[in-house]
């Protein structure tokens, strides 16, 4: 079950369509890993929402009316609220987690509130993170939670360390490893989730009311746009990089790249960017 929220009556049917996914499923990690990475492929991360000062509901008809009806994607709170009904419609069992954002963070600076969410999967003895919503550097496939043990995922290898407060999730990047998140196995309720949410959809001065962050990672590639900045990283080892010129240009990356069809007009989506950045600093 999930800690402290209602997640019954869940259109598993339009939730496989969505994800193009016609297989058979379980509560098994066979099923857990094809449905992360799917996920990944299928529904975009995206915060054009709080980005247009849009509402951000986490109730599940309206997340199935954005995230399943229409050409659409989201930011944490809705992409691992859709995944925990999901594997629970499923037989799982998810308990809801969050987490501290520490990606793109100077090591010197403070930590943050609770603003990244995260779902434990227990299975088979083990535990495992499930997390389809970390925009930035999305992961397509469960992490087993054994403390420094690196694991391979799809486009990625991570690693969990134990922290002073509970634990670290980290990436291997051409640099090093890299800090993603903190999190503890605290069980968040749905009124956590929902403050939490708020916050990060309102706040004048946070991430996503000020930038606007979509990723997609496929086989193929791991596409992220930060503002008007494009990057690009294909399976092959080899990265693309470039700046958008205009309106028309982010909605054509918009439709084609990222199968997004904004809310508003890509002009209206322009006048809020700022500047291009070679990395997009911590997501949520």
């Amino acid at each position: 079950m999930t800690a402290g929220s209602d997640l019954s009556g869940f259109d598993l049917g339009a939730y496989r369509r969505r994800l193009g996914y016609h297989g058979p499923l379980a509560p098994d990690l066979g099923t857990l890993r094809t449905i992360l990475a799917a996920q990944a492929a299928a529904i975009p991360f995206e915060n054009l929402d709080p980005l247009l000062g849009r509402p951000v509901s986490l109730a599940l008809p309206a997340l199935a009316a954005k995230l399943l009806g229409s050409r659409r994607g989201g930011y944490c709170f809705e992409q691992n609220t859709l995944l925990a009904a999901a594997l629970q419609a499923i037989g799982f069992r998810v308990t809801r987690l969050a987490g501290r954002v520490r990606w793109m963070r100077p090591a010197e600076q403070p930590e943050g509130p609770r603003t990244h969410t995260l779902l434990r999967v227990d299975l088979d003895g083990d535990v495992y993170i499930a997390d389809a919503g970390f925009g930035g550097h999305m992961l397509a496939a469960p992490v087993r939670l054994a403390p420094g043990l690196e694991q391979a995922l799809p486009a990625s290898r991570v690693r969990v360390l134990l922290a002073a407060d509970g634990f670290l999730l980290q990436a291997a990047l051409p640099a090093g490893w890299t800090d993603l998140y903190r999190f503890t196995l605290e069980p968040q309720s749905e009124q956590d989730y929902a403050a939490a949410n708020w916050f990060t959809a309102t706040h004048p001065e946070v991430l996503f009311t000020t930038s606007l962050l979509a990723e997609r990672l496929t086989p193929h590639s791991r596409d992220t746009l930060f503002n008007r900045a494009l990057t690009s990283r294909f399976a092959d080892g080899s990265v693309r990089q470039r700046t958008l010129t205009d309106a028309a240009d982010l909605g054509a990356v918009l439709d084609e790249l990222f199968a997004i069809t904004p809310p508003a007009d890509p002009a209206v989506i322009w006048a809020r960017l700022g500047g291009s950045h070679p990395a997009p600093p911590a997501p949520g």
